[in-house]
C-alpha cells in the first residue's frame, strides 16, 4: 500500500470521501490521482487535497489501483476508455458501481483483469461506512489487502464468498441506512404527536439511535440479550415490543430485505442486457 499509486475515475462524493479518508490515514497526496469530466469539481478537489489530476490516459499509466467511481449508467463508457488507455498494463480495478457485475466489467476491461466489485453505503461519506467486496480470480492476496485498506478508509469492509452475496450486502448495508432513517422518522413523528417539540423529538431519537448502535458495538452480548435487559416484565418497553411482534415486524423486515436483494439481481440483469 505504501508504494501504490491510486487513481479515481470520477470525483464525486464517494471518491471525495475515499480520497480524504486515505489522506487521513497517512497516504501521500502525491500517490493519489483523479480524473473527471467536471473540470470545476476536479480543480476543487486538487486545491483542497493537493492530489494529482489529469486525463484517463495519465491516470491509466500512473496508477497501480484504479477506483471506478462513476455512476452505473456511465461505467461502460468509462471502462472502454480506460481499457484503451491501459494497453498492456493490468492494475487492480475496484468498481463501486451498483448493479454492475464482474462479467460485465470483464467484457469491457478484459477477462484477465484484476477486478474487485464493491458495495459501499452512504455513511461512507462521513467515514462510518460498511462495504462488501468480491474479487475476481486474477486478484492477488496483496491486491486484496490493498482493496480492503482503501475501503476501510471510510468505515469497515469485509470480503464475501460469492459474487451473489453482493446482492445481499446491497440489501443489508447498501440500502440499510434508509431503513433506519424510516424507523427514526416514524419514532420522531410519534413523539411529536404525543406532545414533544420537533427539536426535542429529533434530539431524543437521534441520540437514542447513536447510543443503541454504539452500545451494541461495544458489548459482547447478543442483540437479543441487550434487548432483554431493557425490557422489564410488565414494563413500558415490553408493551412496545409486544406491538412490534404482533405486527410481525421480523417477518416484515425479512420480506423487505429479500425484496431489496431480488431487485439488486434484477437491476444487474437489466444492465447486462443493455
Amino acid at each position: 500500500m505504501e508504494n501504490s499509486s491510486i487513481g479515481f475515475i470520477g470525483a464525486g462524493n464517494m471518491a471525495n470521501s475515499l480520497i480524504r479518508g486515505l489522506l487521513a490515514q497517512g497516504v501521500r497526496a502525491g500517490s493519489l490521482w483523479a480524473c473527471d469530466i467536471d473540470e470545476v469539481k476536479l480543480a476543487a478537489l486538487q486545491n483542497e487535497c493537493r492530489i494529482n489530476i489529469g486525463t484517463t490516459e495519465q491516470l491509466a499509466q500512473n496508477a497501480d489501483v484504479i477506483v471506478l467511481a462513476v455512476k452505473p449508467q456511465g461505467i461502460a463508457e468509462a471502462c472502454i476508455g480506460l481499457a484503451s488507455a491501459l494497453g498492456d498494463r493490468r492494475p487492480m480495478i475496484i468498481s463501486i458501481a451498483a448493479g454492475i457485475n464482474l462479467t460485465q466489467l470483464q467484457s469491457w476491461l478484459g477477462d484477465d483483469s484484476a477486478l474487485v466489485r464493491c458495495m459501499p453505503n452512504t455513511p461512507s461519506l462521513i467515514g462510518k461506512g460498511a462495504s462488501g467486496l468480491f474479487a475476481s480470480t486474477s486478484v492477488s492476496d496483496e491486491q486484496r489487502s490493498i482493496a480492503k485498506t482503501i475501503m476501510d478508509a471510510v468505515g469497515m469492509s469485509a470480503w464475501v464468498n460469492e459474487e451473489s452475496d453482493i446482492d445481499t450486502v446491497t440489501a443489508v448495508s447498501g440500502s440499510g441506512p434508509a431503513y433506519f432513517f424510516l424507523f427514526m422518522e416514524a419514532m420522531q413523528e410519534s413523539a411529536k404527536e404525543m406532545g414533544l417539540s420537533d427539536e426535542l423529538s429529533r434530539s431524543l431519537v437521534y441520540q437514542t439511535a447513536i447510543g443503541a448502535a454504539e452500545l451494541a458495538l461495544s458489548s459482547p452480548e447478543h442483540l437479543a440479550e441487550l434487548r432483554r435487559r431493557v425490557t422489564s416484565p410488565g414494563g413500558t418497553t415490553e408493551s412496545a415490543i409486544r406491538e412490534f411482534e404482533n405486527g410481525e415486524l421480523r417477518a416484515l423486515v425479512d420480506r423487505s430485505l429479500k425484496a431489496a436483494r431480488d431487485r439488486s439481481i434484477e437491476l444487474a440483469e437489466e444492465s447486462s442486457k443493455k
